[in-house]
């Protein structure tokens, strides 16, 4: 048994049902679980280890609902930075189909890095493409060597353009080896148990890039293993338009037809949605991952986050993929996602009645990246920091310049003020990041290994 005693945090937020604020809050820890929350005198005096935090804003982890890690080798790229989705994809897929099982490897560590250093302590990734013997096995290599928690999704894509899809036929795969190897996958690595450092989820690519028959199989075999499903959805009108051209439904209506629709589900984006969609959403459980950079970024429009909130849909952040928002950095998602929320509202004509009533505040945001991702991942066991739940957390130095000034309300700071990396990251009750530092990762050789295979890349 190991203990650990957090003390003396300036605010401790802790995001349980009372949504406390604790001034001169801490924890104590018990092998990886949080065992008490209060302020010093409701701790026991001693542990194996303290770690005092004063000065310090302390929060649940944050959690990562979308992300596509390799892409982190294609960031910036001079022909795609002004395109819509279709276009970027197209123009990506060809140096994509290059990538080898080492590069997926480097990827996930720059991707979890980034998201580390920025209060992440839970990612889900969708890996979609296997090409030259890739396997998800090398994402959830890495993912165990950095200690993040992940939900390797084990993605896929069967209709090529000769079938009428949108990828090349060199980077779709047989639909029976893409079966037969996510049930491998779950039968290998998946641990639904509280506290699971790993967890598998079947995730078809789009319905622009696999057949029904897929999305009905897998859904199928998620159901069977009791794993989670995830999808991008509603993400352009160049999708709704291909859906209804190619299934005579609109997207929504097209999962509803291949049994895609459920709590066991979440979809990333849901940017054209429909009030009538939205009720789907909200009676069936299904999730959704906002991912507001990557949608501005592709000019893919602005997802009705509120309103979608307002139904009771569960809605969490998700950074998307580094070649579409170029950035990991989960807490300035996090901000981006308030911010957008308002820009919407100005739109549909709240600030000119003078009505604050749509606005995101700081406090709605942080839920989003906390509990709200744990909703939408199907877990219990992360989101808050309260007892009997991971010891996941992340704390802030708030005597950094960035928040001068700011420290009447420090977690609104977090939000509105410039964000910042991390100075603390524990996963599971473990440093993941130190003092600002890195505790599982070499950063500058890795980081000079990453640019070299970006470089392979490009040079085809």
């Amino acid at each position: 048994m190991s203990t650990l005693l957090v003390k003396n945090a300036r605010l401790l937020v802790t995001m349980d049902d009372k949504r406390r604020e604790i001034l001169g809050g801490g924890l104590f820890i018990e092998d990886g679980f949080v065992k008490q929350v209060g302020v010093g005198s409701d701790l026991p005096e001693k542990a194996d280890e303290t770690l005092d935090l004063t000065n310090h804003l302390v929060i649940p982890g944050l959690i990562n609902t979308h992300h596509h890690f390799y892409q982190t080798l294609t960031r910036v790229n001079p022909e795609a930075q002004n395109a819509n989705l279709f276009n970027w994809l197209k123009t990506l897929y060809p140096i994509w189909a290059r990538m080898t099982p080492d590069d997926i490897y480097i990827s996930t560590k720059t991707a979890l890095a980034e998201l580390a250093l920025s209060g992440c302590t839970t990612a889900s990734d969708h890996l979609y493409l296997f090409p030259n013997g890739s396997r998800l096995d090398d994402e959830i290599i890495a993912g165990q060597e950095m200690g993040v928690r992940l939900h390797a999704s084990r993605g896929s894509m069967s209709l090529g353009e000769s079938k009428g899809g949108l990828p090349p036929d060199s980077v779709v795969d047989d639909e029976d080896d893409i079966l037969r190897d996510s049930q491998r996958l779950i039968e290998t690595y998946h641990n639904g148990q509280p506290g699971s450092m790993t967890q598998i989820v079947l995730a078809p690519c789009s319905p622009f890039s696999v057949t029904g028959e897929l999305m009905k199989r897998s859904a199928e075999l998620a159901r069977h293993f009791n794993v989670h499903l995830h999808t991008h959805l509603a993400e352009t009108q160049d999708e709704e338009q291909f859906c209804q051209q190619q299934f005579g439904y609109r997207p929504v209506a097209y999962m509803q037809s291949v049994d895609w629709v459920g709590h066991d589900v979440w979809f990333a984006h849901s940017v054209h949605v429909n009030k009538e969609e939205i009720g789907v959403y909200a009676q069936s459980g299904c999730g959704v991952a906002h991912c507001p950079s990557s949608n501005m970024r592709l000019a893919s429009g602005i997802a009705p986050i509120l309103e979608l909130l307002d139904a009771g849909v569960n809605v969490g952040i998700g950074v998307d993929g580094s070649s579409s928002n170029d950035s990991s950095h989960l807490l300035a998602e996090t901000r981006q996602a308030m911010l957008l929320a308002r820009v919407r509202a100005g739109v549909e004509g709240a600030s000119l009645s003078g009505s604050d009533a749509l606005f995101m505040t700081a406090r709605d945001a942080l839920e989003l990246a906390t509990i709200g991702g744990a909703a939408v991942l199907g877990r219990k066991d992360i989101g808050s920091l309260e007892v009997g739940k991971c010891a996941d957390f992340a704390a802030y130095d708030l005597n950094k310049i960035d928040f001068a000034g700011a420290l009447q309300d420090p977690l609104a700071a977090l939000l509105f003020c410039n964000p910042v990396k991390v100075d603390v990251n524990m996963v599971n009750g473990k440093f993941v990041v130190k003092d600002g530092e890195l505790q599982t990762l070499d950063l500058p050789t890795h980081i000079e290994k990453h640019n070299q295979a970006a470089a392979r890349l490009y040079k085809g």
